[in-house]
């Protein structure tokens, strides 16, 4: 009987101080890790947010880069930071879910790991040059049917995203482009600008300066739904119901961190990216604001998990 007590008085005690940390939280600076060096897209969707849930908690939230190993190395840093909130990551969907597929790396991303909340979802888009005279997806496989082996496309490295995606493509469209692989999105699309490949998937936001200038056609958008910033462009569930994979942003913390406190902070991101200031900026980088929270989140994960492991081993797809 002595003992019950003790556990119902140690279990009452955790709920109460898990309750209270929660409430409180945070009391002193957050940091936020960007996985990557200073200046890309997520440095600067991270410090967007950071300055936002900064004015939120009256807390600094420091923005801490730490880059390599295709973002393994700062996503394991905070597998392995105490569980209390105060460390976060925030990633994109593939270097986050794909890399540990990829290559050996010293953290389990369901064991270690638990997604606090998506903060915006991602469209990429299929490219090609005006120059081809392509100018729909019908009429891009006919062509790589009709001549095996000759199309090609660039993307940022074995395993980016823009890789990630063509791959999907090419598996639902049952075709077969070579893949030329650059150190970066930048060279992989002045590749595509200079004539050296035929073809290239890009975030819409990296397509949408070339296909306004005229540089490159888009054909068709990653995502389930249009994507706002390129009208008329068809969607890839469209033409191949049930093959796309939403791209999105998303914070991660250790996984023993409580669960109030990880919906603590999912809330208070929601709020963030969801406000006029942060979801106007997201929106002109061609992202859209989701504020997803933790439970929908990890599912979304667990999904994605599985499937981008299938396109990994079915394409045998190894880190650069």
């Amino acid at each position: 009987m002595k003992n019950l007590w003790i556990g119902l008085f140690c279990a009452a005690w955790l709920a109460v101080t898990g309750a209270a940390l929660a409430v409180d939280f945070p009391i002193k600076p957050v940091r936020l890790v960007v996985p990557f060096v200073p200046g890309g897209t997520l440095d600067v969707v991270g410090r967007l947010l950071a300055r936002q849930l900064q004015e939120g908690w009256g807390q600094p939230v420091i923005v801490e880069n730490r880059g390599g190993a295709g973002s393994a190395l700062g996503v394991d840093y905070v597998a392995k930071s105490a569980p209390d909130g105060y460390a976060l990551v925030i990633n994109a969907a593939t270097p986050m879910v794909t890399v540990v597929h990829l290559q050996p790396v010293p953290y389990d991303l369901t064991r270690d790991l638990v997604g606090v909340a998506q903060t915006a979802a991602i469209d990429y888009a299929l490219a090609v040059s005006p120059r081809s005279g392509v100018t729909s997806v019908k009429e891009l496989v006919e062509s790589a049917r009709a001549q095996p082996g000759k199309l090609n496309f660039s993307s940022a490295g074995n395993g980016s995203g823009p890789h990630m995606y063509m791959e999907l493509f090419l598996n639902a469209a049952k075709i077969s482009v070579a893949h030329i692989p650059y150190k970066g999105n930048g060279p992989a699309m002045q590749a595509m600008l200079a004539g050296e490949v035929d073809l290239i998937f890009d975030t819409v936001l990296g397509i949408i300066p070339h296909a306004k200038a005229g540089k490159v056609r888009p054909l068709m958008v990653s995502s389930a739904k249009p994507a706002p910033a390129l009208p008329g462009v068809p969607t890839m569930d469209s033409l191949y119901p049930g093959s796309s994979i939403a791209g999105w942003h998303g914070v991660f913390a250790p996984a023993a961190t409580p669960k109030d406190v990880v919906d603590k902070i999912a809330e208070d991101i929601r709020k963030a990216v969801l406000s006029p200031e942060l979801a106007g900026r997201l929106r002109e980088m061609g992202f859209e604001p989701t504020g997803m929270g933790s439970e929908r989140f990890n599912e979304l994960i667990r999904r994605d998990s599985e499937r981008w492991s299938k396109i990994i081993r079915d394409n045998n797809i190894r880190a650069n």
